[in-house]
Formats: structure tokens, C-alpha cells, sequence
């Protein structure tokens, strides 16, 4: 009999049970729920409830239990539906009837929305250092580049040059961004639901802030029907780890770029890349494309658990069930992606020698040049203009602005002079742009030293 079958004539049927149970994939929120009634049950002696040995005796079951769970000798029953009615159920067969007044004043309502948040709580934190190794790796990184000089792009298009340490640098704001995202979700996590019942919270006399306390959670939840039906901390947690697995899908997709051929700017390490079946020539990067591959499986979770929340009337419905299949599987999927890609660029090499190649040859120095004419006095429209005329002269003749004689300059206009190969140079170009945030030596490093600060303090 099913702890809630006294309403019920007849046992469900089979396909029921297997349709209707969660506890396949809740079983991992078995902790949180032990921890939680732990915190339940001693409220209620507190209160006065239960009496005081009924609750040193479910504890003791309960902590029993978990030990026996973490040695793997527990095995659920499908027919006790999801992970709270399994807990409850096995304490019973442990410590007999007086398990059953573990439920008082409670409802798996606001149980499994305890469980959740309490899970989604230990996770970030889980993910929140992941992150953070990552951070402190794109800074050793960066450190090491602050003068290797690379083109940087607009439409995948050579631009203007910068250095790596810089492009790499820009990946550590959108980082540093999610790291935030993930504090915010934190927050709007870490309110206590405990206590709202099935939706309008108990007669019992129950100290829901006592609870909050014991469980560390920073607050309660205001209104009990908000309470046990609030999953906005799940969807926070869901874009947060959607924009999170963005950034490093397109970071992804530069290390694709950059390891192919056609750039070779970086060469992957082999421990993380793999071969062909046919072509014994190939290196591909294929933990660079699994992570941009699994971005897509994290939007459809999140947009998944939107269009379920979408039409629910207040306040709990079965529907809402199906929020854990999805941040398990976003969850799972950031801490599998996060480590690996860490180590990926960790040990990948640094080309360089084509880096600087590929600066040099993309007229990326076009607009120091124009910015050389209006120090002289033109205005810059008129300056890009004659900036235009030289490059498309560099290009019929297959020569770069370095290589141009300055008689030629002079003959578009007379008001260049020798100086303008200075001007033009990409040390120059790079390192003449010290405005803060910019690509210089000493405005990358000004940037690095203030990463490195929130590393130390990023809370």
C-alpha cells in the first residue's frame, strides 16, 4: 500500500506507477531530502510537535540510512513513486510507526521544492570553483601573451591588430560575468519553502525561520502558494549555465579556427584531440566541437522547463516534475565541459611567429595610418579616403602598407614622411592604444592585475 492509498479502492496499475514515478533520475536528491527532514523533524520537537525522542529517533534512522545509501547497499522501489515517499518508507521498515510522524506539518510539495533548491544551492557552489580554475587559467594564459601580436577580427575579417593576451582577456569578462550569474542564481535560490504545505501552509505551530537557520538558507519564501510553485531559481540556474556553455562555445569555435590549417595559431596538446578512422593524417578538435555541440542540449533544457511553466495555474501541478530532468542534465553537462576545457587550452601551444604573420598581412595597421594623417592635420574622413587609395594600390601590386615606398605614399599625398613606417608598425599600432581596456602592454596588464584581484576576492 502506497503511503497515500487510504483514498484508494484498488492498487494503481503498473504502467501507472512506471509513468508516474520520478525516482529513476530524484534519487540523487536523496541527501538534501535526509538533511532536510533532519531540520524538519527537530523543528517539530522544538515546537513541541512530536515529542523529543521520536525525533533523536527518526534522526538516527535518518543518518543510518545515508551512511547505507553512500555504501550503495539501498536499492529504491519504483512503486514508492519519487525519492521523499522511498526515504520515508525505508525508515519505517528501519525505526517502525513512529517514522511516520517525520511527515507532520509537511507536504512533498514543499518538500521536493526544499530538496531542489537545497541541491541547485550545493551545485553552483560545485560549479562557481570549476569556473573560477578556468578564470585563473586564461590569466596564466594571458600573462604570457601580453606581447604576442595576432590580428584581431570584425566579420572574420583581419581588422586591426591586438595582442593574445587581450583576445584571450576578453573571454575572462564573459566568464567573470556567469561567475556573477551564478551568485545571482545563488540568491534567488537560497530562500527557505519549508512550511508552505501543499500550498497554504499548517495549522501546526511551526518555526519556519528556525528551519531557514538550520539549513543555512538566507531567508523564507513570503507566500506559500509562490513557495511550492516557484521554479524561477531552476530557470535562472538553466540561462545561467546556457550563457555559460555560449561563451565557451564560441571560444570553442576559435580554437577550431585557430587549430586548423588555414590559421594555425594554436596547436592542440594530443592528450585532447583525436584521430580519423581513414585519414591518418588528421588531429581534430573534437572536445572543442563537443562543447559547442552540448550548448544546444542546454537551450533545449532551458526552453524545455519555459514552455512547461508557461501555462501552470497556481500552485502545484505534476507538471513541474519535469524540472529535474533538465537541470540534472545542464548540471551534469557544464561540469563535465568546464574541466576538460580548461585543460584543452591549458596545454594547447601557442603559434606565435603565425600570429604575427597573419597581423602583418591583413593591412590590420590601415587605420594607424589613417590616424597618422589626421595627428597631421587632415580630417579623418579625407585621411580614410587616402588610406583607401594606398590599399587597394598594395593590393594590385601584392605589397602591404610596410613595404611601400614612400615616394608612393608622397604621391597620393605630400604630407607623409619617413615616419610613417614608425607610425605603422604593429608594436606601434598595438602599443599607442593604452586607453583603458585597450590592447597595450601596459592597459592588458593594468586589466590582468585587476583579474587576478577578483580571483583573490570574488565574492
Amino acid at each position: 500500500m502506497k503511503l497515500w492509498g487510504g483514498r484508494f479502492a484498488k492498487e494503481t496499475d503498473t504502467l501507472t506507477d512506471h509513468f508516474n514515478s520520478s525516482i529513476s533520475f530524484d534519487a540523487r536528491l536523496y541527501k538534501q531530502d535526509i538533511i532536510g527532514s533532519i531540520a524538519h523533524v527537530s523543528m517539530l520537537a522544538k515546537q513541541n510537535i512530536i515529542p523529543e525522542t521520536d525525533s533523536k529517533l527518526i534522526e538516527k534512522g535518518l543518518l543510518e540510512l545515508l551512511a547505507d545509501i553512500e555504501k550503495g547497499s539501498v536499492v529504491f522501489n519504483e512503486k514508492m513513486e519519487d525519492i521523499h515517499m522511498n526515504i520515508e518508507a525505508l525508515l519505517i521498515e528501519r525505526i517502525g510507526d513512529v517514522a511516520k510522524r517525520m511527515h507532520t506539518g509537511r507536504s512533498r510539495n514543499d518538500q521536493v521544492a526544499l530538496d531542489v533548491r537545497m541541491y541547485v544551492r550545493d551545485e553552483i557552489t560545485e560549479i562557481k570553483g570549476m569556473l573560477l580554475n578556468l578564470m585563473d587559467t586564461l590569466i596564466t594564459i594571458a600573462s604570457k601573451h601580453t606581447s604576442t601580436i595576432m590580428p584581431g577580427y570584425t566579420h572574420l575579417q583581419r581588422a586591426q591588430p591586438i595582442t593574445f593576451a587581450h583576445h584571450i582577456m576578453a573571454y575572462f569578462e564573459m566568464l567573470k560575468r556567469d561567475y556573477r550569474r551564478l551568485d545571482f542564481t545563488y540568491k534567488m535560490t537560497n530562500a527557505l519553502p519549508l512550511g508552505s504545505g501543499a500550498l497554504a501552509t499548517t495549522t501546526y505551530p511551526l518555526d519556519r525561520d528556525f528551519v531557514a537557520e538550520t539549513l543555512q538558507f538566507d531567508s523564507i519564501c513570503e507566500n506559500s502558494i509562490d513557495g511550492v510553485s516557484d521554479r524561477d531559481f531552476c530557470l535562472d540556474l538553466l540561462y545561467t549555465i546556457s550563457t555559460l556553455m555560449m561563451h565557451l562555445s564560441r571560444f570553442s569555435e576559435e580554437i577550431i579556427l585557430w587549430s586548423s590549417h588555414e590559421f594555425r595559431f594554436v596547436e592542440l596538446d594530443d592528450a585532447y584531440s583525436t584521430g580519423s578512422s581513414i585519414m591518418p593524417q588528421k588531429k581534430n578538435p573534437d572536445i572543442a566541437e563537443l562543447v559547442r555541440g552540448k550548448s544546444g542540449r542546454v537551450y533545449g533544457n532551458l526552453m524545455s522547463l519555459m514552455t512547461t511553466m508557461k501555462g501552470l495555474p497556481l500552485a502545484y501541478n505534476k507538471d513541474m516534475q519535469e524540472d529535474k530532468e533538465r537541470i540534472f542534465d545542464s548540471i551534469d553537462t557544464i561540469k563535465m565541459c568546464l574541466p576538460i576545457f580548461n585543460e584543452m587550452i591549458k596545454t594547447m601551444k601557442v603559434r606565435e611567429k603565425n600570429m604575427y604573420k597573419a597581423a602583418a598581412g591583413g593591412f590590420t595597421n590601415a587605420t594607424d595610418a589613417a590616424d597618422y594623417l589626421v595627428k597631421k592635420g587632415l580630417a579623418f574622413r579625407d585621411a580614410h579616403e587616402v588610406i583607401g587609395k594606398l590599399v587597394l594600390h598594395c593590393v594590385t601590386e601584392n605589397l602591404s602598407l610596410e613595404e611601400l615606398p614612400l615616394d608612393v605614399y608622397q604621391s597620393i599625398h605630400p604630407i607623409f614622411e619617413a615616419d610613417i613606417y614608425e607610425a605603422i608598425s604593429l608594436s606601434t599600432c598595438v602599443n599607442e592604444r593604452q586607453v583603458k581596456g585597450g590592447p597595450s602592454m601596459q592597459a592588458v596588464s593594468a586589466h590582468i592585475a585587476k583579474a587576478k584581484d577578483f580571483l583573490n576576492h570574488p565574492e
